[in-house]
């Protein structure tokens, strides 16, 4: 463990954390190696991540939180001088100067901070496979729905898209013959049995899960503006790093909704940033409270598609800190990858419990002066068992210390606070009005209909927004196929198809990027998407 040398204020290079027979820093440049904040309920690791947020904030690094009882809110006022705090500032030779950080708040709900959106083309089929509890068989049926939607340029953006994909894919059980109605869909149909057998009791039963995350709240996720990871990553007018907070106390009564979409931003964020290698800084640092939602119950494929993106995803300059009771919360592939430790106290009443403290002490390194397991009982709130990286990114030495009080205030904020800030965001209307976009729902209805566009452009143009937008959306349509008769694939769509099979994901990852940022919207994320799925949505192949 790094020594003070009598300086215990954050620096340009390191987070002053805490003080015990030696100061405790956390390197800047280290930071992008993962952590892990650990403790039972009500010993001080909501604290623990609230000091961590306001170093990176002063750093001028971004801060994501998963804020699930909502205290972390009261890093957006100024912190009062209590007498507990200036008690513990003063011994640990710290001058309290009360402070605040630009926050920004976010809400799944859209009700307590800007709505959170992501289209169900972005999500990809393995995650929202996990979000809807899928088996096997089901999930090779929602691979194929995503397939055909790809084939057939159909955007998927929210529920109803999917819903009357689903479908449209399901075999048609009216009567054939002669006197038989011919299906609108029937090609569509054939594509997908083209794949394998496609049951009506599967999709029904993929269905009735929709149903099941429609009234968990998955209604208001889905959807567009959808979110740009970008406004994650900005910083104030003083420089310092924003602190983005999401309101998770109601989206926890979705613990599986909460858990896919934590694996979504983390797949986003591996997918669009590029390489970066070790930086002086982190770009951004996320903490996701509540980590072991993340892995209860994953398959194995979903775990390794977890540890692969935790482990690749600090070249690419962000920090990921893990937030739960205990380390055994979390698989040993991903705890191997977590670096930085702050270990709160553990109680041992039975057995088990036992078994949990010894476990958590294992994963420190050994100091002779430390009874670890025996620490871990002993701890009082506030103090905490640390090991942060040093040097060339080994691992100091266990100590105990206490941790520093935060300078912004402990505890929620009002209802007019958050109102107050939610006035003055940097984001403020770009996400707060939802957008319903010509999507699979509306070409499918168009289909049946017998009124889908003609593939030539007879409609001059005025469709997706008339004018200079129409014409890029005819444009990109003949490229990519969602104006061009069923069937046939276009030239342009044969072009993509050939780019996708021989250029590396990293190469049309940059590609997706610049299309998305110059189209925009709906017609940028889905073209986008239709390249490339996601880290855990799976790449596209024809």
């Amino acid at each position: 463990m790094a020594t003070s040398d009598n300086k215990t204020a954050d620096t340009d290079e390191k987070i002053f954390i805490g003080k015990g027979e030696e100061t405790a820093w956390l390197a800047l440049a280290l930071a992008n190696r993962h952590g892990l904040v650990t403790g039972a309920t009500g010993t001080g690791k909501t604290v623990s991540l609230q000091v961590m947020a306001e170093g990176f904030a002063r750093a001028g690094v971004p801060v994501f939180a998963a804020d699930i009882k909502g205290d972390l809110s009261g890093i957006s006022e100024v912190g009062e001088a209590k007498d507990f705090i200036l008690k513990r500032a003063g011994e640990m030779g710290l001058k309290f100067q009360p402070d605040q950080f630009s926050t920004v708040f976010w809400d799944v709900f859209g009700e307590q901070g800007h709505p959170v959106r992501a289209t169900v083309t972005e999500m990809g089929p393995l995650l929202l496979s996990r979000m809807l509890d899928l088996n096997d068989v089901q999930e090779g049926v929602l691979n194929v729905a995503f397939r055909v939607a790809d084939e057939n340029g159909l955007t998927l953006i929210d529920m109803k898209d999917l819903r009357s994909l689903l479908d449209a894919i399901a075999p048609n059980g009216s009567k054939k013959g002669p006197d038989a109605e011919e299906d609108p869909l029937a090609e569509i149909r054939k594509a997908a049995q083209g794949f394998g057998n496609v049951s009506k009791a599967t999709v029904g039963t993929i269905q009735r899960q929709l149903l099941v995350l429609e009234n968990q709240g998955g209604t208001k996720f889905f959807g567009e503006p959808a979110l740009a990871l970008k406004d994650f990553m900005k910083t104030d007018s003083d420089g310092r790093g924003m602190v983005n907070i999401l309101v998770a106390d109601k989206l926890m009564q979705s613990p599986r909704l909460y858990a896919t979409f934590l694996l979504w931003m983390l797949s986003e964020l591996f997918e669009e940033l590029p390489e970066a290698g070790d930086l002086p800084k982190p770009k951004l640092v996320f903490f996701f409270d509540e980590a072991h939602l993340l892995f209860n119950d994953a398959p194995k494929a979903l775990l390794d598609k977890i540890e692969q993106v935790v482990r690749l995803i600090r070249s690419k300059g962000v920090g990921v800190y893990f937030v739960t009771q205990n380390p055994i919360d979390v698989p040993d592939k991903v705890l191997a990858q977590l670096g930085n430790r702050v270990q709160h106290a553990l109680r041992a009443f039975t057995p088990r419990d036992q078994k949990a403290v010894n476990a958590a002490a294992q994963t420190f390194r050994p100091n002779p002066k430390l009874d670890t397991a025996r620490v871990i009982m002993e701890l009082g709130k506030g103090e905490a068992l640390v090991s942060f990286l040093e040097g060339g990114g080994t691992p100091t030495m266990v100590e105990r210390v206490m941790i520093r009080p935060p300078t912004a205030r402990i505890g929620p904020i009002t209802p007019e606070e958050r109102k107050a800030i939610m006035n003055n965001s940097p984001v403020k209307g770009k996400y707060d009005t939802a957008v319903d976009a010509e999507s699979a729902y509306e070409m499918l209805q168009k289909r049946v209909a017998g009124t889908a566009a003609p593939a030539d452009g007879a409609d001059g143009g005025a469709g997706a927004g008339g004018g200079v937008l129409g014409q890029i959306g005819s444009i990109v349509g003949t490229i990519f196929g969602t104006n061009v008769k069923r069937g046939r694939l276009s030239t342009g769509q044969v072009i993509a198809r050939d780019v996708t099979r021989s250029v590396t994901n990293k190469v049309v990852g940059g590609i997706v990027a610049d299309l998305g940022k110059s189209v925009g919207g709906s017609l940028g994320s889905s073209v986008g998407r239709a390249l490339v799925r996601g880290a855990l949505g799976g790449l596209l192949r024809r």
